[in-house]
């Protein structure tokens, strides 16, 4: 899988996102490039300034 930086995610959009597997808020990583949930670790790409918040997408990064 690769990252593409794009534009970053609008802070009011961020507020509201959270994982989709356990409901926890999420965090932006890898340079704006995905999304993280601290609770069970999915990491959730962005893609064409889109995230990508399906549970069968993404990865799980235990660091």
């Amino acid at each position: 899988m690769s990252y593409i930086r794009g534009m970053p995610v609008d802070p009011e959009l961020l507020e509201i996102l959270a994982c989709p597997n356990c409901k926890t808020p999420v965090t932006l990583v890898k340079n704006g490039t995905a999304l993280k949930c601290a609770t069970c670790k999915r990491v959730y790409a962005i893609k064409d300034d889109i995230p990508i918040m399906l549970i069968d997408e993404a990865t799980i990064e235990n660091d």
